[in-house]
């Protein structure tokens, strides 16, 4: 992905100016929602060691589970909390993805829940509904 494509979580930004930022290391997501973007964008684009660094210590599993999934939508539905001032937040949001291998869509439902720590937002988990 190059940093003048338009970004995976479609807000209408290019990569570099959206969630690039962060998977560089250049900025922090500011909100749970920015990070919720961050993430999806990062299994859209593969980058499992964000993926891995944005999740929180005590629920990180030892790998983040990028597949060959193609990533294709993301629809924010609502989000709690999770500003610039706050501990935790929670957004829930619907994925829509394809499988390259069976040609099959599907959509990823989940209401996920965020947490700040010295500044720094992290995933910590989330309830989940496969489609």
């Amino acid at each position: 992905m190059h940093d003048d494509d338009r970004c995976p979580c479609l807000s209408g930004d290019t990569y570099g100016a959206c969630c690039g930022r962060y998977h560089s290391g250049a900025a922090t997501a500011p909100t749970a929602e920015a990070l919720m973007r961050s993430r999806y964008s990062a299994f859209a684009v593969g980058d499992e060691a964000y993926l891995l660094a944005t999740w929180a210590p005590q629920t990180r599993p030892d790998t983040a589970g990028v597949g060959d999934e193609q990533w294709r939508r993301l629809d924010i539905h609502r989000t709690e909390r999770g500003g610039p001032f706050d501990t935790s937040g929670v957004v829930e949001f619907t994925a829509f993805y394809r499988s390259p291998a069976t040609g099959t869509r599907a959509s990823l439902h989940e209401t996920s829940r965020f947490v700040r720590t010295d500044g720094r937002w992290y995933y910590v988990d989330g309830d989940r509904e496969a489609r």
